[in-house]
């Protein structure tokens, strides 16, 4: 148990292993069965209740479990451990947007929870291997955010719009300059990486240096906001409207 649920493991985690394949597919194959069944689910209150409390209480789940490892362990700290990465921020609007169903939270989980969670899916900034109990919570949390926040835009498709796009980056901009300007240089942390690159090998590392690499992380998340928009409006909202 100690070595399942410690600090500490034998086993680490190797990118495009067979463990890590397993999860992408997983992930990918939960967004693909949302869209497919989206309509069922939209119509079918009962199965759109109980998807929505799944989902909920997994994000909960994860949250308290991760918080009480690092506290059991003696290693919390609000510098590292605190949800206020972009996909901790993801985790808990995903939360509220399940919990309100609000427009709002909605908007801001469908931009800031998808594509994110499936970066760092893609290039996970954590060491440990399927042995681990943070692996499990890792994964599953980063599978969930992304299916939440679809799930929850799907019930409601009129609501993303192109002005909501601004609107959340807007929102986005603000919240990284108080994590840049004031929570990371008081803590020493360094939420957003906003302070530096990740440990890990992600993307980040082709944004360049100084003034370059937050214009590059702005410019890209900007981008990418656009093309959910427009992928959202060919695909959700245009078919939508020719249904009967």
């Amino acid at each position: 148990m100690d070595s399942w649920f410690g600090i500490s493991s034998e086993e680490y985690f190797v990118p495009f292993s067979t463990s890590h394949i397993i999860v992408l597919t997983v992930a990918v194959l939960g967004i693909i069965l949302l869209l497919l069944f989206r309509e069922r689910l939209r119509k079918e209150s009962r199965s759109f209740q109980i998807m929505r409390w799944i989902f909920f209480s997994v994000l909960v789940l994860c949250e308290t479990s991760y918080q009480y490892w690092a506290f059991s362990n003696g290693i919390w700290s609000f510098s590292r451990h605190v949800p206020l990465h972009l996909c901790g921020i993801a985790s808990l609007i995903a939360m509220i947007g399940l919990l309100t169903l609000r427009k709002i939270w909605v908007q801001i989980s469908f931009f800031i929870g998808i594509v994110p969670s499936f970066l760092a899916l893609v290039t996970p900034d954590m060491p440990y291997d399927y042995h681990h109990y943070r692996f499990w919570v890792f994964f599953i949390l980063h599978m969930t955010i992304p299916w939440a926040s679809l799930f929850a835009a799907l019930s409601k498709p009129d609501i993303i719009s192109l002005r909501s796009v601004f609107k959340v980056f807007g929102l986005l901009v603000a919240y990284a300059v108080v994590i840049g300007f004031a929570v990371n240089p008081l803590t020493g942390s360094n939420y957003l990486y906003l302070s530096g690159l990740p440990t890990a090998d992600t993307l980040l590392r082709f944004f360049g240096d100084g003034v370059w690499y937050y214009l590059n992380l702005g410019i890209t998340a900007l981008v990418i906001f656009l093309l959910q928009f427009f992928l959202w409006k060919q695909f959700i909202i245009k078919k939508q409207k020719r249904l009967p």
